[in-house]
């Protein structure tokens, strides 16, 4: 490793990964942890304020374990585990809950992106608000500081995650001193708005994913619903507006990418071809994830002997952090 920071991250096991989070996120995780020891834990207590489904979550754990011991991520580097298997975070949330300003809580933007929904409706305005959601940015938080990251990689959009932690932690520290270290967030590399299917946004809610996982004969079928404007094959195409290659951007090297585009301007080329150089681009380097992915999905004892082991581990750091935590709060040897 290149140093001795230490870098985290949490992915919450509530639906289906697909290639927007792999462009967006898992990829960033694999790079980082090639240098840098890397903290990764499946939120499975995060992902309760949404989801009441136990099996489900069970489910999306297993998945997520798979997949990130399958894109080649050095797991000589990585300390892979549930959240749940560290009890303490669960006690030095409460205690965090207990320095930490009400209207903090108030500014996240889950509970204000709730409210807003609420109000647009004309409900009232904490219809369908549970406390876990209320108080989600305090659990994060002891997510961050129990195992004393310097920093966090987060997109844009959640920059407020850590900006919140570093808050808790100062506000723990004024009280009883420099006991929590004080997290750094690294602003992923914007890649920029990753397109489904229909050209908007890849999202769950907007049902056009591709799942990351997805065998070879889904894959094929998803890239063939791709919706593409009304250009004949001999006419020119804006490589820059599709979102046929938009996506091969992602997967393919610099050369490949200007062949590509080079193709679309020129004309001649129809978009079933173009989905077809897609797919088997797609395909050669999804292929090796899935193949470790299938294998280790039917192979669960080798992801609970993975989980378990980091657990091991991870509590031992936590215990080391809620030690202090209790030394100074509750007067605890």
């Amino acid at each position: 490793m290149s140093d001795t920071k230490i870098f985290l991250t949490g992915i919450k096991p509530t639906g289906t990964v697909h290639l927007g989070n792999y462009i967006g996120a898992l990829r960033q995780i694999r790079d980082i942890s090639a240098v840098h020891k890397t903290i990764v834990f499946v939120a499975d207590l995060h992902a309760l304020n949404i989801m009441h489904d136990a099996n489900a979550v069970r489910e999306h754990t297993y998945e997520i374990a798979a997949i990130i011991m399958s894109i080649g991520v050095n797991m000589d580097n990585v300390l892979l585990f549930r959240q749940s298997d560290v009890p303490a975070v669960c006690e030095l949330s409460t205690i965090l809950t207990n320095v930490t300003p009400k209207g903090l809580m108030d500014r996240a933007h889950s509970y204000k992106a709730a409210v807003d929904r609420n109000t647009a409706a004309g409900a009232d305005a904490d219809m369908g608000v549970n406390m876990g959601l209320y108080t989600y940015p305090i659990l994060m938080a002891a997510d961050i500081l129990l195992y004393g990251a310097d920093v966090v990689p987060v997109g844009a959009d959640q920059k407020q995650h850590v900006e919140f932690a570093r808050d808790i932690a100062g506000h723990f520290n004024t009280i009883y001193g420099n006991v929590l270290k004080l997290p750094d967030a690294q602003i992923a590399p914007d890649a920029g708005i990753i397109p489904g299917l229909d050209g908007r946004k890849m999202s769950k809610s907007y049902d056009n994913v591709i799942p990351l996982m997805a065998n070879s004969g889904e894959l094929k079928k998803k890239i063939m619903r791709i919706i593409t404007d009304s250009k004949t094959p001999e006419e020119s195409k804006d490589p820059e507006i599709s979102t046929i290659f938009q996506l091969y951007k992602h997967f393919a090297d610099a050369a490949e990418i200007e062949k590509f585009a080079e193709m679309f301007r020129a004309g001649g080329m129809g978009y079933g071809t173009a989905k077809t150089i897609l797919y088997e681009k797609m395909d050669s380097v999804l292929a090796p994830m899935r193949e470790r992915y299938e294998y280790l999905m039917n192979h669960r004892d080798e992801l609970d002997s993975a989980l378990a082991g980091g657990a091991e581990i991870a509590r031992k750091i936590a215990d080391k952090t809620l030690s202090r935590v209790r030394r100074v709060t509750l007067g605890k040897k």
